[in-house]
């Protein structure tokens, strides 16, 4: 049986190797060499180096405290570990760097031991089936082994199946390797070596029972299991939140995708009926519209200058104001500070485009568009106003669930800024129609959010 200090000191041991594998993964550089699965031999050398001064620290830690603290001494461990992530290259560096403490301390088997053991965890990182098994490693042996039998009694099995009696099967070794590695270190000490030996968390503390060196060998497994299963979530979360990021590109891609068919459709309309009236004017909007399609074909970001949005707009008026003549007019009122501050790309069009569609052609006498920017409380204030038709009351709730260009405008928002944006639309019939976009500082990079929906008045969550 074990006594309570024994078990008090195993306890500790697994805690110790659970809290460094914590405390690494504040860093972001550990986390970039830790967490991949390809390695350059610079990375492989960092590794090692973190792992010889984190673990060879445990080590000295001990000795200096006379072996007050063993559980801290996690140099074997650590070897192990160095090897299933890093290869040979990191096992042999860690493996020899730990045991240099032990080295001055006359303990001169530590240092082919622990260098056998980071060897014993580049082979177990040379026999995964795949290369991000690793992270898979499990310390509980049977369920590994219930696992792999189960697998195997089954005759006929599919792809999947046989992935998982590869990955039992792995586990098992390697659980098999960790074990015959702390029994080897026991193996040094009762074979005789205690005076120049290796360390050994129960040496000179008798008797060393079977049921204490099964203990030991379990603990030591753990030890070395569960940093990896620590990083190997942390590795999930990551490549969780990359997923992320890429269905928000493509959705916010989708809906710019929506957009430019939908303005392309709109204008060769356009073109299509000038060409029988007014030739010349056609033709003029045709090399309007070239150089509309040249910046779109270019563009690949989401998120663009405020300053080329109305560059684009000035472009796509002129082709309108070729459709309309001098019953569209359009005038700007732009603060400086706005110029350079980022907005989604192709934000402003749909507006400006419901306003000329909704508004203002229908009217006889035509109308007018005014473009307002400013930045107020570090915020970037965006008006469109026209002097149209409006939108009835019963109409306007709904403004946004309705058609393509302020509702595709709402939901890119809305993946863009969650709930720090205002979309606000504001109109009475036969008196025009305002809209008005309040966005968060933006640096060069989207911040996916939660909810954020626009309606008649201030909408979304108030800003950030």
């Amino acid at each position: 049986m074990l006594t309570q200090p024994q078990i008090a000191a195993l306890l500790i041991k697994v805690a110790v190797a659970t809290s460094i594998a914590s405390i690494l993964m504040r860093f972001a550089r550990i986390q970039a060499i830790l967490l991949q699965d390809e390695r350059t031999v610079a990375d492989r050398l960092q590794l090692a180096f973190i792992f010889s001064l984190l673990f060879g620290a445990g080590a000295e830690i001990r000795i200096l405290s006379h072996n007050t603290y063993p559980a801290l001494d996690l140099a074997l461990e650590g070897s192990v570990m160095a090897g299933m992530l890093g290869g040979y290259v990191s096992a042999l560096i860690t493996g020899i760097c730990v045991a240099i403490p032990d080295m001055f301390d006359s303990n001169y088997m530590s240092m082919p031991l622990y260098a056998a053991a980071g060897l014993v965890g580049a082979l177990m990182h040379d026999m995964a089936p795949e290369k991000d098994d690793i992270w898979y490693f499990s310390p509980f042996v049977d369920l590994n082994l219930y696992r792999l039998l189960r697998q195997i009694l089954r005759l006929n099995r599919n792809a999947i199946q046989r992935r998982v009696v590869e990955r039992a099967a792995f586990n098992v070794t390697c659980n098999a390797l960790v074990i015959v590695t702390e029994l080897l270190r026991w193996g040094l000490y009762w074979l005789g070596f205690t005076q120049h030996g290796t360390f050994f968390l129960f040496a000179g503390k008798e008797p060393l029972t079977p049921a204490v060196l099964g203990a030991s060998a379990v603990t030591t497994l753990f030890a070395v299991s569960l940093p990896i299963r620590v990083w190997s979530s942390f590795r999930a979360e990551r490549q969780l939140e990359m997923q992320r990021a890429l269905l928000v590109e493509a959705r916010l891609a989708a809906l710019t995708n929506q957009i430019n068919p939908h303005f392309l459709f709109n204008t060769l309309n356009s073109v299509a009926t000038l060409i029988r009236i007014d030739p010349d004017r056609a033709r003029s909007m045709v090399y309007k519209l070239s150089s509309i399609l040249r910046r779109l074909l270019k563009k690949s970001e989401n998120l663009s200058p405020l300053r080329e949005e109305i560059s684009f707009i000035d472009d796509y008026l002129a082709i309108e104001m070729i459709r309309f003549g001098s019953k569209l007019r359009f005038s700007k009122d732009i603060e400086e500070a706005a110029l350079d501050r980022l907005v989604p790309s192709m934000i402003l069009q749909p507006i400006i485009e419901n306003s000329i569609k909704h508004g203002l052609a229908s009217k006889v006498e035509g109308g007018s568009i005014r473009l307002k920017a400013w930045v107020e409380d570090t915020q970037l204030h965006i008006s469109i106003e026209d002097d149209g038709v409006g939108i009835p009351e019963s109409k306007l709730g709904t403004v946004l669930e309705r058609g393509v260009g302020v509702s595709n405008v709402n939901e890119r928002l809305k993946v863009l800024f969650g709930s720090t944006y205002r979309l606000w639309i504001d109109s009475k019939e036969g008196n025009g129609t305002e809209t008005l976009i309040i966005i968060p500082e933006l640096e060069n990079a989207y911040t996916p959010g939660a909810d954020g929906a626009g309606r008649r008045g201030a909408v979304g969550a108030p800003s950030a």
